[in-house]
């Protein structure tokens, strides 16, 4: 299989979904039939390797193709009148082989342990076409096509197979299945998998042969998760998420830090594959993350819901972003920025079901046995970044890196296992990957409020940040240093101590005037979220913050940011005023 998979659907289409062009006319839709199915038969018949669950229902999908492609050809070439019941039913085979067509892509594009946790569901699907074709070759009047005796004969005998077609689930499958979720049921029990168990079910029996097609896998699932509709069970993607960590726990064991991190080394400093820059105006300004239901508070900012609404039952009267009182507590849909964001999602392939996703997500991560594999990941991790060789603790910081990009228990649990003050370490390393990791992995924690208390507090850490922000080794770790700033600097109580940190505020200033749009906006955001404390703006004005911030009202991408925090202009008010009743020039 692939070592990586284009994004595929939950499950194949229901039939409905398929319909057949009305006005062709019988030789036209003939001939649209044998480009489909002959496309389906070259891409697939002679795939030297094929997928190990399934593949007999998919072989015997094709076989039955095979056969009728003879047939669509020999009434194509006959040019014969084709009767009206048997024109009916050429629509009917065109819905099919379409059909057919989306279910082996499904088939070959998805993943082994996705298509492994929902055999039954696919099985469904198969059996389903088979009874189809079934039904459409008893109603087909083959008596009136004037067939070959070969044609008929092939014809025929694909009748009598798909009649006596059973519902088929391999036997090894099923079990293989429920090993998968025996693993699950022993982290709920706080009992960790025995590691021959896991290589012979993940390598021998399931082919996943390295780490690089485990890292395909873990992501496929997490997509699924993602793409979930609201329509679907919780129990299900629960379920996924504990198979994720299963996978993420056995490619550690299996593989060990080294192998598992060895294509993150490969990709320096460039951002990780599956990484899209998300917009700033799609983030939400407390969570910093992809809103999924966008609102608009009485000051006009928007917010995603759950973020804004913790952040007034927390007890605060102001908004977050512009430091305006909030007048009342009504959160109003964001309709316009719901739609530009679902657009944005669609385009670039990026999971977004809008309303909900986040309560599932949780949901699925919040599962015991998830939660004790992730334990267990973290405490594989944590043990390497604290004992290990240099290039293990490099890689241990990237896969922590990623994990703590994913779900606010991750998140949780890392901070808890003590992962903060090695990866604050790691910071002021001489290695390009290494300070990349580290920095990316502490921007990912402090998503979460209590551990930006748990980095601020860390004796070292904000200085590193601030030092990383200043000197970092790659255009990326100064950009997610600006980015872990922004993130910190929404806690009020810790914004002066962020701005009086030696260098921070200049070097803001410097990556609003000379980094990349995506760094200019984040370094807007983090001087706006430190001008809300007053006892920061005479530091503030000191810098060169106010006048970048000026001149980036120049620049069209950064303006619209830069206009925001031009509530900045208090700043040179206020100064102005203190210089003014120095000089005498006020009473």
């Amino acid at each position: 299989m692939s070592a990586a998979f284009p994004s595929v659907l939950r499950k194949p289409p229901a039939p409905s979904a398929f319909y057949a062009p009305s006005d062709l006319s019988s030789a036209s839709l003939i001939h649209q039939i044998i480009t489909v199915a002959g496309d389906l038969l070259t891409t697939y018949s002679n795939r030297r390797r094929w997928p190990l669950h399934q593949h007999q229902n998919a072989r015997s999908l094709l076989r039955r193709i095979q056969v009728l492609l003879t047939l669509f050809e020999f009434l194509l070439e006959s040019e014969r009148p084709i009767p009206r019941l048997a024109k009916l039913c050429l629509h009917e085979f065109y819905i099919i082989v379409h059909r057919a067509r989306f279910l082996l892509d499904y088939f070959f594009h998805s993943s082994r342990l996705w298509l492994l946790l929902h055999t039954q569901m696919i099985s469904c699907h198969f059996h389903e076409l088979e009874h189809e074709i079934s039904i459409l070759l008893d109603v087909l009047p083959l008596n009136e096509l004037c067939l070959s005796a070969d044609v008929l004969e092939h014809v025929e005998l694909v009748g009598r197979q798909v009649k006596n077609s059973r519902f088929c689930i391999d036997v090894r499958v099923e079990e293989l299945r429920v090993k998968i979720l025996s693993f699950l049921s022993e982290f709920e029990e706080q009992r960790l998998p025995d590691l021959a168990e896991l290589k012979i079910t993940f390598l021998d029996r399931i082919g996943i042969l390295d780490a690089r097609n485990f890292d395909s896998e873990i992501k496929f699932l997490e997509e699924q998760i993602y793409n979930s509709h609201e329509s679907e069970a919780e129990a299900d993607s629960a379920t996924i998420a504990g198979v994720i960590a299963v996978a993420r726990y056995a490619k550690l064991l299996l593989f060990g830090i080294h192998e598992a991190g060895k294509d993150k080394r490969k990709l320096g400093t460039k951002p990780a594959v599956n990484c899209i820059s998300i917009p700033n105006d799609f983030c939400c300004p407390i969570s910093l993350e992809l809103m999924s239901d966008p609102v608009v508070v009485s000051t006009g900012q928007t917010y995603d819901r759950n973020s804004i609404a913790q952040w007034i039952s927390a007890g605060h009267k102001n908004c977050p972003n512009s430091g305006q009182t909030l007048v009342n507590s009504e959160l109003i849909p964001n309709q316009p920025m719901r739609i530009l964001i679902s657009q944005w999602c669609a385009f670039n392939s990026v999971p977004c079901s809008g309303h909900g996703i986040s309560s599932r997500v949780a949901a699925a991560a919040a599962s015991k046995a998830t939660m004790e594999a992730t334990r267990a990941i973290s405490r594989i991790l944590i043990q390497y970044l604290s004992n290990g060789d240099f290039d293990s603790k490099k890689a241990a910081a990237g896969e922590l890196r990623l994990l703590a990009k994913i779900g606010k228990l991750n998140r949780v649990i890392i901070a808890e296992e003590g992962a903060i003050p090695l990866l604050s370490l790691l910071l002021n390393s001489g290695s390009p990957i290494a300070q990349a990791n580290a920095v990316g992995a502490l921007l990912n924690l402090s998503i979460h409020d209590a551990n930006k208390r748990k980095i601020i507090i860390q004796e070292g850490c904000l200085a590193s940040i601030v030092t990383v922000l200043r000197s970092g080794l790659t255009p990326e770790s100064r950009e997610n240093a600006a980015a872990a700033l922004v993130s910190l600097s929404t806690l009020h109580e810790y914004k002066k101590l962020i701005v009086d940190e030696p260098g921070g505020a200049e070097a803001l200033g410097w990556l609003l005037k000379y980094g990349s749009t995506a760094g200019k906006k984040d370094a807007v955001r983090a001087l706006f979220n430190l001008s809300m404390h007053p006892e920061s703006w005479e530091r503030m004005v000191n810098s060169s913050a106010v006048g970048a911030l000026v001149g980036a009202l120049e620049e069209e991408k950064v303006a619209e940011a830069a206009a925001g925090a031009r509530g900045g202009q208090r700043w040179q008010v206020w100064w102005v005023g203190k210089r003014r009743q120095s000089w005498g020039l006020w009473g």
